[in-house]
């Protein structure tokens, strides 16, 4: 079936057996079921890829974060008895000054309970800016009750 011959290496001889394959074997050729990862080649590529990611993500995490820090507004809280209209006419008396921007009226509420207070975006505005603000409010003193300007770092 097969045939031998001798190979001689250096003061060792091998025999060398040669044996042709079988066509009627039942058994297939053997397949790799568990080959191990090795940690040079794929281990450390694949935690510098994921610590990549990690990254990108927490700059962009950071970005976000940072302008929401920055974030300023001004409420007018008024009496219960100021009409609608009222709210209305001081919200758009002090919207035209610098960095003063009124913020957008809340949609599906009820009018009345959507300019219950009277909220202005004054992110970037100074000190000098929310002064303005405030003497154009107080303008309306008798139904005007309070003014707060809270930023993003207030603790309340």
């Amino acid at each position: 079936m097969g045939e031998e011959r001798s190979v001689r290496s250096g003061c060792y001889v091998f025999e060398l057996l040669q044996v042709s394959p079988v066509p009627y074997s039942v058994r297939g050729p053997r397949k790799l079921r568990h080959v191990p990862l090795l940690p040079r080649v794929v281990i450390r590529p694949v935690a510098l890829g994921l610590a990549g990611v990690v990254c990108c993500l927490g700059m962009t995490g950071c970005a976000q974060f940072n302008q929401a820090l920055g974030h300023q507004q001004t409420t007018i809280y008024f009496k219960s008895t100021a009409s609608v209209q009222f709210r209305l006419k001081v919200r758009a008396a002090c919207d035209n000054l610098p960095h003063v921007k009124a913020t957008p009226i809340a949609t599906g509420v009820p009018l009345p309970s959507a300019v219950g207070v009277v909220t202005y975006d004054t992110t970037g505005a100074g000190v000098a800016d929310i002064a303005r603000l405030e003497v154009c409010v107080n303008k309306f003193a008798p139904q005007v009750v309070g003014v707060d300007v809270t930023d993003s770092s207030d603790n309340s």
